[in-house]
């Protein structure tokens, strides 16, 4: 799909007495739209448009009621008849935005707005003739004047800056969590092994090799890790459903503010395995290569 972004942009436009703004997305539509007017047919009287849920559920609209649309609040304005509601797509682009949208037929915006033959954008979608989008937007932006052509996935990439380093930045939070959990789990581990240091002594004086010692403690810390593991998986899931509800209730969108996969608890179990095994082996080099009687005190 190819997006043509022209100069003069629309303006917020006040509906019904509530700010709104134009954008174009694919979002869900709730109940009947108006179907298209027939060429050679006259306008009807009130005319349908199609409003946003916010404005349905914070001012108790429903299909059917009939308003009056202005350009200012406070003036008489148009009569229309709601013949739609519209529910977002999950945008996080739209996510902090509050204001109210209505989908108006072209020429109601236009009078509304008091501007002809202008428009932000609109959207072109290539048909299967085997052109690439490369060579479209070079053959439009040859002939066009006064605009410009971009692919849809630039303008994707381009509006997701913001989220690229909210990314990054929860990457190196996660980085530090995991050396600081490793520092912490091999200082347990030491710490676990500094108490057993009597009850180890006596296993090797018993006959005990230093593999056998050194692999039960690895063990240790392999269970540990795993269980630890587990155990934090299940309070993420809690907490990820904690933060969609209260989210998703806060701003109003189907968004996905947290998720947790099978691949990201697979990495964290594989990743706190790995840990221990290293913190363990760690633990248990330090604790053989001590002498028995010195382990005892002696």
């Amino acid at each position: 799909m190819i997006l043509l972004r022209f100069a003069p942009a629309l303006v917020a436009l006040l509906a019904v007495g509530f700010p709104v703004a134009t954008h174009a997305q694919t979002d869900t539509v709730i109940g009947t739209p108006t179907a298209p007017l027939v060429p050679g047919r006259a306008a009807p009287a009130v005319r349908g448009i199609a409003i946003d849920e916010r404005i349905a559920d914070d001012h108790g609209v429903v299909v059917g009621d009939t308003l009056r649309l202005a350009a200012e609040a406070g003036t008489r304005g148009e009569l229309v008849r709601v013949d739609a509601i519209v529910r977002r797509a999950a945008d996080p682009s739209e996510v902090a935005r509050s204001e109210y949208r209505v989908r108006l037929h072209l020429d109601q915006l236009q009078r509304l707005t008091g501007s002809e033959d202008r428009v932000d954008r609109f959207a072109v979608a290539l048909r299967d003739s085997g052109e690439s989008v490369d060579s479209a937007l070079a053959r439009i932006n040859h002939v066009a004047f006064g605009f410009r052509a971009h692919a849809s996935r630039d303008v994707a990439v381009e509006s997701s800056r913001t989220f690229q380093v909210v990314d990054r930045f929860h990457r190196a939070i996660g980085g530090i969590t995991i050396v600081a959990s490793a520092v912490f789990l091999l200082c347990i581990l030491l710490l676990k092994v500094e108490e057993r240091r009597r009850a180890i002594a006596a296993l090797r004086l018993a006959g005990l090799s230093r593999r056998t010692v050194a692999l039960s403690v690895i063990a240790e810390a392999a269970v540990i890790s795993v269980v630890g593991s587990v155990i934090g998986a299940g309070l993420g899931w809690v907490v990820t459903l904690a933060v969609n509800a209260h989210y998703q209730r806060l701003f109003r969108t189907p968004l996905t503010f947290a998720v947790l996969t099978p691949g990201i608890t697979l990495f964290a179990v594989t990743l706190s395995l790995l840990l221990g095994i290293v913190a363990g082996a760690l633990a248990a080099w330090r604790l053989v290569r001590t002498p028995p009687l010195v382990l005892l005190g002696r």
